[in-house]
């Protein structure tokens, strides 16, 4: 008996050494699997596999490296990992081609396909860290790399990692590791518009608010003129996992004309990948209430909305924490 208290003590006090060994870099391991998965679901999973990787290894860490560079190395294989087992995830502008017919909208495609949107940190100052390197067009461009050129931009460029260090992480030269994050820049920045926290700061606090406001009226109220006009010429309707999605006003508009505010709706304003969003609830025939039906993220051009990215997941509202029925008092 005394032999087998001993070993649970033991298993306690390295438990709780692990638990505080992690403790401060867990979230933001997170966003790193976040990112180099995008999906929730997915980073969930790498960052099981990891931090039972950690633990199992903890007695062989000898401290040549950072405890944090440590654990992003476990963390980013853990995802190299997951990312060869399941495609990557992509948007509905990547899936397949706009479409024109508003009554054909495709069936749901099911699996571990489409980008999934984050929920906010409840911390002010990782948010702040994170903004730019969470935005949904960042995160759709970063699936576009392979997976070694996806972890060397994200060590590099976002988490400000040494060559050396990167190098180290994936068993790699610093040579190679430069070549890599060469590469994954230019495809990159051929697929990213401005960031949506230069957008915002050009807004300003006042612009953002009246900007959001506008668009939550002019919705509720089926205004399909007044929304258009916050609109730019080329905007963009998507709403995975439905196939469909619309390119331009025109098309657009057809859509939200003869399809959206065919029943009423309700938003509630939130942060969805660092961007303006909302909480979207829906009343259906026979419904005497609102119900949950998807989580919408805007993405910003020169004071105009350029996408209205909306995620009709219903696993979503639990990754929110949202209710299921809209109250106006909440």
């Amino acid at each position: 008996m005394a032999t087998i208290i001993a070993v649970i003590a033991q298993w306690h006090a390295r438990r709780v050494d692990f638990d505080a060994l992690v403790a401060e870099h867990r979230r933001e391991l997170y966003a790193h699997c976040y990112r180099m998965l995008g999906s929730a679901q997915d980073a969930e999973d790498a960052m099981q596999e990891a931090m039972l990787g950690a633990w199992r290894g903890l007695a062989g860490f000898e401290g040549r490296s950072s405890v944090r560079a440590w654990l992003y190395r476990i963390c980013t294989n853990a995802c190299l990992r997951l990312a060869e087992r399941r495609p990557h995830r992509v948007t509905s502008v990547d899936f397949g081609p706009a479409r024109v017919d508003v009554h054909e909208l495709g069936e749901p495609v099911p699996g571990p396909v489409w980008l999934e949107p984050l929920a906010p940190e409840t911390d002010p100052a990782e948010r702040y860290l994170l903004r730019e390197s969470v935005e949904l067009a960042f995160v759709a461009a970063v699936q576009l790399l392979p997976g070694t050129q996806r972890a060397v931009l994200l060590l590099r460029e976002v988490l400000g990692f040494s060559a050396a260090e990167v190098a180290s992480i994936l068993d790699t030269t610093p040579a190679s590791v430069n070549s890599a994050l060469q590469r994954a820049r230019a495809t990159v920045r051929a697929r990213m518009g401005t960031s949506q926290q230069t957008e915002l700061g050009a807004l300003g606090e006042q612009g953002r608010r009246e900007l959001v406001d506008a668009f939550l009226t002019a919705w509720e109220r089926a205004d399909t003129p007044a929304l258009l006009d916050l609109l730019v010429e080329d905007a963009k309707f998507t709403m995975p996992p439905l196939p469909a999605w619309f390119d331009g006003k025109d098309n657009v508009a057809r859509f939200l004309r003869e399809r959206v505010f065919a029943t009423p709706w309700r938003l509630v304003p939130l942060e969805v990948n660092a961007q303006p969003g909302f909480a979207c609830y829906l009343r259906q025939a026979g419904d005497t209430g609102f119900r949950f039906a998807a989580i919408a993220a805007l993405t910003l051009r020169a004071g105009r909305i350029a996408e209205i990215n909306s995620f009709l997941d219903p696993d979503l509202r639990t990754r929110f924490g949202l209710p299921e029925e809209f109250h106006a008092d909440r």
